[in-house]
């Protein structure tokens, strides 16, 4: 160890703090009810709106969306209507509070932050995605030779990215639980080992696999979900992978001095599957704001076909090689495409198109004329285009019911400003959050339609069929 005061950060990606809160009262997190009890404790606040791909950016950076440019994983570029996945260099415009500590001379050990880079001249060491719920760059290390003692150390997690697996069974949810549980605890030992062989003045390490038990397992914990079965026999998985995590981070912590500083946080929250950002496109083609290409259809390609031949057989093969199937199909197309896609609309007839920030909010970038490359729409007409938007968004009520789809619409130039700002969505629509949605994956498929309506638009629909059944 490098000093007599150390700084050690050990995050839970993704970990829901009202259940930390309740499990470490309950007794069933003693690890982190022994931490609750001795320090300080605290709630944190997100970065207001751009919830999930902007929270970790912003944080390691200490900066907002509008100077490190990113809120999603892949994003516009700008000066097109493609949308790319997010090279390294674009995690790098910022420094990372671990690189301002090595440049002023302190020892620094980083170990799998979500999405960050792998940081170029580092005063220690650091590890890139051993096993990380999105994964960008692949398992990297620094120094190179890292790598060696990383898998000596603790091998490959049980679980390697993505966690999605469609039509999981009873006895596949188990044995991911199983998985998650081993990686946690092989998290943990890891982690015990580096930071008594490596010198260190600040070290951070983030455990991913609440992030994955989130996710995949939610209907198995909440009742509130469709799909939640009250009669399953192998209990609640995500207590036990918060169980597992808590028992990693006490292994950790075995050897930590009272010199040392330790901080135990979760940046994002867990909870049902929720969100109307599929119907987003529709939506604002049927406010007639965005406009879709008129397309011949081109013959499909052997590539396409293959890809469909996959599709085929994942329906028809045994469920226990189907997961296999699912990262074959999923790899195959993001080696075609290398993560970009067109955004299908056609520019000179959208006065605005829809941006990908996940499920949780939707994005809105104005196809304003002089910043993009066709745009329609005048800047003196901005103003006034955005408060006409809001105006029908805000009359969008979920189908059958008086519940309003859209919370609210928040002009991006009103949260943030910094030499990025243009980058950015323009308009945030925050969804109304109270309504779980359910999977044709998951379960029987109750409450898998998810509709919205208005007197201006009529109805729009989307049949989800995605395996995540918390957001």
């Amino acid at each position: 160890m490098a000093g007599s005061q150390q700084l050690l950060v050990i995050a839970i990606d993704a970990a829901s703090p009202a259940l930390l809160r309740q499990w470490a009262a309950a007794g069933s997190l003693p690890n982190l009810a022994r931490l609750m009890a001795d320090g300080l404790v605290g709630g944190t606040r997100s970065v207001e709106t751009f919830y999930t791909g902007s929270t970790w950016p912003s944080f390691y950076t200490a900066s907002s969306p509008a100077h490190h440019g990113i809120y999603w994983l892949s994003q516009v570029t700008p000066g097109t209507y493609r949308s790319e996945r997010m090279p390294a260099v674009s995690f790098g415009r910022r420094p990372a509070l671990w690189e301002v500590l090595s440049d002023a001379g302190k020892r620094v050990l980083v170990v799998d932050v979500p999405l960050s880079r792998l940081s170029p001249g580092l005063n220690g060491a650091q590890v890139v995605e051993w096993n990380t719920h999105d994964v960008l760059f692949g398992f990297q290390t620094s120094p190179p030779e890292f790598a060696q003692r990383i898998r000596r150390l603790a091998g490959a997690h049980p679980v390697p990215p993505p966690c999605d697996a469609k039509h999981r069974d009873a006895d596949a949810y188990a044995a991911l639980a199983d998985k998650l549980v081993a990686g946690a605890a092989s998290r943990g030992r890891l982690t015990r080992a580096l930071l008594n062989e490596e010198p260190w003045d600040f070290a951070i390490q983030v455990f991913s696999e609440a992030h994955c038990a989130g996710h995949q397992l939610w209907h198995q914990h909440d009742p509130a979900h469709p799909a939640f079965d009250q009669h399953a026999s192998n209990g609640d998985p995500v207590h036990r992978v918060y169980q597992a995590v808590d028992a990693a981070i006490g292994e950790a912590l075995r050897d930590i001095g009272p010199t040392t500083n330790v901080v135990v946080m979760t940046l994002h929250d867990m909870s049902f599957m929720t969100g109307s950002s599929v119907l987003l496109e529709q939506v604002l083609e049927r406010l007639g704001v965005t406009t879709r290409p008129v397309t011949t259809p081109a013959p499909r390609s052997m590539w396409h076909r293959a890809v469909d031949v996959l599709r085929v057989l994942y329906r028809i093969v045994p469920k226990p090689i189907r997961h296999a199937l699912f990262v074959r199909r999923a790899a195959a197309r993001a080696r075609r495409s290398d993560g970009a896609f067109t955004l299908g609309i056609d520019p000179t007839r959208s006065q605005c198109f829809a941006v990908d920030m996940g499920p949780l909010v939707g994005g809105i970038r104005l196809n304003q004329r002089g910043r993009e490359a066709q745009g329609v729409l005048n800047a003196e007409d901005r103003d006034t285009f955005c408060d006409t938007l809001t105006g029908h968004l805000l009359e969008l009520t979920h189908s059958g019911s008086d519940l309003p789809l859209v919370r609210r619409v928040l002009r991006t130039s009103d949260l943030f400003s910094g030499p990025l700002s243009d980058t950015l969505p323009d308009l945030v629509v925050e969804w109304n959050l109270e309504m779980p949605l359910g999977s044709l994956a998951v379960g029987e498929g109750a409450s898998a339609t998810l509709s919205a309506e208005s007197a201006r638009i009529g109805r729009v629909t989307y049949v989800n069929d995605y395996c995540r059944t918390g957001e």
